[in-house]
Parts: C-alpha cells; structure tokens; sequence
C-alpha cells in the first residue's frame, strides 16, 4: 500500500484508529466476558460472536496502521487550478464516443464512481493528473485503451 492520501483523510484514519483501539475493544471485551459467563465457550455461539467481532477489529485496526504509515500526504490546500489534481473537478470528452462527462479526481478514501468522483490511483485518474485543458490523452485500462479531452476544468 502506498496511497496518496490528505491531511483530513489521515486524520479520519486516527479518529477511527482511535476509536477501535479504545472505545470499540472495551465494548468487544466486555462482550466476550458476558458471553463466555453463560458457560461452555465450544457450544457459545454469543462467545463465538464476540471472538469474531474481535479478530474483525484487529483487522481493521491493522489495516488503519497500515494506510496511515504508508500514505503519502497529498497538499490540496496550494494547488494550481490551471492542471488537474487532488479535488480537481473537469469536464472531459471521450473522444471514441463523444460522451462527456464531469469527474472529481479524489482520493481512494473518497471515491465514489457512480457520482464520477475517480481515485487519482485508477487508471483515468493517473492519466487525467497534473494535465491541463486542451490535453489528449490515452487511458491504458485493463481490456481497454480509449482517448479522453480535458474540455474545462471546474472550480
């Protein structure tokens, strides 16, 4: 993992690391406690339960550590706004087709590509970083290669 990360998305990870390494451990605890007084743990199903939502958040816990020391800060606070970068919004043409469409160019933690907000890791989002309008570029994706105009950039 190497994802170009904010400074507010690395602070939603603390907040969310810091919540699961406190508030939601003691809750699970507790859970195995109350569970594992009803008696034989091998026939427990609420013990089983709370033995899983432990390792569940462990996991995630570890995939938090993880986002968080390998990430590197992205500054989107001074940006040109004559190139496409973080938070970049542009109205580009697909030029096979002549379908337009307007993208955001977020990060992974923001992406949402039925609202055509792209991570600035796929394919369209590598290909579409640092251009500016006027810009031809070929998108190399998996099965596919197809051309794409920046039009306008949005504020």
């Amino acid at each position: 993992m190497n994802n170009r990360l904010t400074e507010e998305n690395i602070k939603n990870l603390r907040e969310d690391l810091d919540y699961r390494m406190t508030v939601k451990r003691a809750e699970i605890a507790k859970e195995k406690l109350v569970a594992a007084a009803h008696g034989d743990r091998s026939e427990n199903a609420e013990y089983k339960e709370a033995c899983a939502n432990y390792r569940e958040n462990d996991n995630r816990i570890q995939y938090l550590l993880t986002m968080i020391s390998t990430a590197t800060l992205i500054d989107d606070k001074n940006v040109d706004k004559s190139i496409l970068g973080i938070n970049s919004r542009a109205r580009i043409k697909f030029i096979e087709d002549e379908d337009e469409a307007i993208v955001t160019l977020v990060t992974t933690m923001d992406l949402d590509p039925e609202n055509m907000r792209i991570s600035i890791e796929s394919d369209l989002g590598k290909a579409l970083s640092d251009k500016k309008v006027g810009d031809i570029i070929e998108v190399d994706a998996p099965g596919e290669k197809y051309t794409i105009e920046i039009l306008e950039i949005l504020e």
